[in-house]
């Protein structure tokens, strides 16, 4: 893609998910995602009722008399989107393809972080961690990561999400909101690092996906290519046995995400690249609120 066409997409982009987050999501995000916690701000006297696990007792033996801190709610965030860039991304039956899809997603609530007064890098994976971008403000920075997305060219087109979530996790050692962007297609687990990753910073899972993954249209003989391993098979899809072998295996991998997400206390939302996807984030904002 010419440097030209790049900065029009992204031009593009930028109207539409800057519009989506001061206009719609403008306070979803900011109480859905509450920052890491609780800030000290000042001490005080003690008063009958304080809790007295809040006692300063440096202040209070200085003193001589009992002083409590103040904690008050820390909204500055950092937050990290973890985008899968495999080869499986670069398909589309439907409106456009998953990584057009992923990108508008990540542009959406990259923008929306901003306007929380929050950090926002990227980690760019595949079976290995093609990019990282160290988390800033503004909206240069936020521009930079939709190019980047738009014109990157990863280096291999696997995926291994264990990999990508053991990289976070090292690399962050503040409290963090994770967005994993991905189809999820992964022939390895990834519950051990999941769960790892989720017990210290908070990990939202936005799976994207095409229609054709849950069912098959009756076309006749397909040739279908795997777009990370290469291989190649033809398959009937007249036959309504293939048909439904495939759906069953769709919702079986449903069922799997589902129960492991559950396990580690991850939200987690599905969007098809025919779908809108403005609909499933205020679904995710509306269901952490």
């Amino acid at each position: 893609m010419e440097t030209r066409d790049i900065l029009k997409k992204v031009r593009r982009i930028e109207i539409k998910t800057k519009g989506l987050s001061q206009n719609i999501f403008a306070g979803q995000y900011h109480s859905a995602f509450k920052g890491r916690g609780m800030a000290f701000s000042e001490v005080r006297e003690y008063q009958f009722g304080d809790d007295v696990r809040d006692i300063d007792w440096n202040v209070t033996a200085r003193f001589h008399h009992p002083y409590i801190k103040v904690f008050e709610e820390e909204r500055e965030m950092t937050a990290m989107l973890l985008i899968d860039v495999s080869g499986s991304l670069e398909f589309g039956t439907q409106i456009q393809m998953k990584r057009d899809l992923a990108t508008e997603i990540a542009a959406t609530l990259a923008f929306s972080a901003i306007q929380n007064n929050d950090k926002i890098g990227a980690i760019f994976f595949s079976d290995r961690i093609e990019k990282y971008i160290p988390p800033q403000k503004g909206r240069k920075h936020i521009l930079f990561i939709i190019r980047e997305m738009l014109d990157f060219q990863p280096q291999s087109r696997k995926t291994d999400i264990s990999f990508a979530l053991s990289y976070f996790s090292r690399m962050m050692k503040h409290r963090t909101t994770a967005f994993v962007i991905s189809d999820f297609y992964d022939k390895k687990s990834f519950e051990k690092e999941l769960l790892i990753a989720s017990r210290r910073h908070d990990v939202v899972a936005i799976q994207v996906y095409d229609q054709c993954a849950k069912a098959l249209p009756n076309v006749g003989l397909v040739n279908i290519v795997d777009a990370e391993t290469g291989h190649e098979m033809i398959i009937d899809t007249n036959s309504k046995l293939v048909r439904n072998a495939h759906t069953q295996y769709w919702y079986q991998r449903q069922r799997v995400l589902k129960q492991l997400f559950a396990k580690g206390q991850v939200d987690w939302i599905s969007v098809a690249t025919n779908e809108d996807y403005v609909k499933s984030l205020m679904y995710l904002f509306k269901q952490r609120n």
